[in-house]
């Protein structure tokens, strides 16, 4: 007889949301209880009185390695955080606050993720000067284009690497250069990046990246903060950062807190296997990727957003002509978990504000979904989801009316 989790795991959608958030690997849930179920490794890893602190301590330097060596950064430029947002809130606020008297003007995108554009926010309220750059149509910033926003009270450019609604992938190695010979710190997040696309935090030269553990499945709650330290040949300077925290000093005084050892230890394994994904993986993913958007492209009034040529495979965004996109996406949910953009907005009543940037009007952009592809997804998968949308987006569109390709100019973006 089926227990109630089996039948209820019988009935859940396909999974296709992958950019929200990933399964815990089984290899990583496993070494995480481990330690929370160990005689031995529950000690405070500030604790350096004893062995259990000490032991403790060991699993989080090995971790912080583990971090370290996927993303070409050194273990000592790893700060621990609660994940992505707590790494993004640092390095602006932690910026902004060090270097107050020295400029108070940030550079940052439209396309940025929530928690990065609510920090710039809310340093505009408390004084600060932030200026934000458009992408083009495709969602890529030119270099460029940030070179001529940097004035000379500027302190710190904040640019993500892959774009978590459209996957786009912005050139930061150019942005890390034009930043340099400026004297602005750059801070990039690349939360989504690990596993999808390359990271080299040194050669990239940027000061400030943000990293997440749950992106790369591992758990929740943890992420971590890379600070550069002073390169030979780089900058004369190691950039500064004011903490938000305070208390027992941890990490180096920037982020004050007794660290989840176990947490750790699960995103230092999660980032581990990550970097060690073969090649043929990220080509499974992009086959799966063209499966996709071919079978939704032949249902026709299909718009694809964001860059095809400079994004990664794991992400597909797309808008339906002629559909309503609360009803479509009430229609798809027993079948498909898919989002509507970020999973920080998807209770929120209002169109995707990253495609609006693009120049997606308003019922395009309502009517976009993002699909996450990711290790467990399936051609089985694929087929499912596109043969939901095909009979869903035909069926409202007949109860509408509507004739996809009578889209206008202006709503359509062209």
């Amino acid at each position: 007889m089926k227990t109630a989790v089996q039948m209820n795991a019988a009935r859940m959608p396909v999974y296709l949301d992958h950019a929200s958030t990933t399964p815990v690997d089984s290899r990583v849930a496993a070494r995480m209880a481990e330690v929370l179920n160990s005689e031995t490794e529950f000690g405070n890893p500030a604790s350096a009185s004893h062995e259990y602190g000490d032991l403790a301590h060991s699993l989080v330097e090995q971790a912080r390695r583990q971090v370290a060596a996927a993303v070409g950064a050194a273990a000592a430029e790893v700060v621990w955080t609660s994940g992505a947002t707590e790494a993004n809130n640092l390095g602006l606020f932690g910026v902004a606050q060090y270097y107050r008297e020295r400029g108070r003007h940030i550079v940052t995108s439209r396309t940025e993720h929530k928690a990065v554009l609510d920090p710039c926010r809310e340093l505009e309220r408390r004084g600060w000067q932030v200026t934000y750059l458009v992408p083009d149509r495709e969602g890529l910033l030119d270099p460029e284009q940030v070179a001529g926003s940097l004035r000379q009270d500027t302190t710190l450019v904040s640019v993500m690497h892959v774009n978590n609604e459209i996957g786009v992938v912005q050139n930061i190695g150019a942005l890390g250069a034009i930043c340099a010979r400026h004297g602005a710190w750059l801070h990039v997040d690349a939360a989504q990046s690990l596993g999808k696309c390359p990271i080299d935090f040194a050669g990239l030269g940027v000061d400030l990246m943000s990293l997440s553990g749950h992106k790369v499945y591992g758990p929740k709650g943890v992420g971590a903060l890379l600070v550069a330290q002073r390169r030979a040949g780089s900058r004369s300077a190691q950039v500064q950062l004011a903490p938000l925290l305070f208390g027992g000093g941890q990490e180096r005084g920037l982020r004050a807190g007794t660290l989840a050892t176990h947490q750790v230890v699960g995103m230092g394994l999660a980032f581990e296997l990550a970097s060690s994904i073969s090649s043929t993986e990220t080509v499974r993913i992009a086959q799966l990727q063209r499966r996709l958007w071919d079978g939704l492209a032949s249902i026709g009034g299909v718009l694809r957003n964001g860059s095809a040529s400079h994004s990664v495979p794991h992400l597909l965004n797309v808008s339906f002509e002629g559909v309503e996109g609360e009803s479509l996406l009430a229609a798809i949910r027993p079948h498909l978990a898919v989002s509507t953009g970020s999973a920080c907005n998807s209770a929120l009543a209002e169109p995707s504000y990253v495609l609006r940037a693009l120049g997606r009007g308003e019922r395009l952009s309502e009517s976009s979904l993002r699909f996450g592809l990711g290790r467990t997804t399936t051609e089985c998968d694929i087929d499912t989801a596109v043969a939901v949308l095909s009979r869903e987006v035909g069926r409202l569109r007949e109860i509408a009316g509507a004739q996809p390709g009578k889209v206008p100019a202006a709503e359509s973006g062209a």
